[in-house]
């Protein structure tokens, strides 16, 4: 799996994800790719990562106007509409024809939505949003980040 640098330019990470998932399969069915946010258990490190095996690592994020909240097992992303709120993760190159798997895993559209939002550098990403119903009980996570620190 490739690491690629999100101080480059956006046109040099385009290139190097293109060329990660050449790299990482000859099946040109698998192009184009999706930059999609991850902020739970999709992360690296965390028990669903391995949905997203074989997708290229494009580095760490930060999305604006999301609120977020722990509940339990998983955190949910809600728009929030406030500047000063935002959701830390990450972002990974998939294919699009990975995306209708990733939504029967995200319960799409019972539990999440699929978002197209914009990154403060212009990209474009996928994210998984909730409802704010969904989370009327459940304290926000001030900073951000899921799991929350100590």
């Amino acid at each position: 799996m490739k690491t690629i640098n999100p101080s480059e330019p956006a046109r040099a990470i385009n290139r190097a994800i293109v060329m990660a998932a050449a790299e990482s399969s000859a099946d040109s069915d698998l192009l184009p790719l999706q930059l999609v946010f991850v902020y739970g258990t999709l992360k690296r490190g965390q028990a669903n990562h391995h949905q997203l095996a074989g997708s290229a690592f494009c580095g760490e994020a930060v999305l604006p106007e999301l609120a977020l909240y722990d509940l339990g097992p998983f955190p949910m992303a809600i728009a929030s509409g406030d500047p000063s709120h935002s959701l830390r993760g990450e972002l990974f190159a998939v294919p699009d024809a990975w995306l209708a798997a990733l939504d029967r895993f995200e319960g799409v559209p019972r539990l999440y939505e699929r978002q197209q939002r914009w990154l403060s550098d212009g990209r474009a990403v996928c994210v998984y949003v909730g409802r704010p119903r969904q989370v009327r009980h459940v304290a926000r996570i001030r900073a951000g980040v899921w799991p929350a620190g100590p």
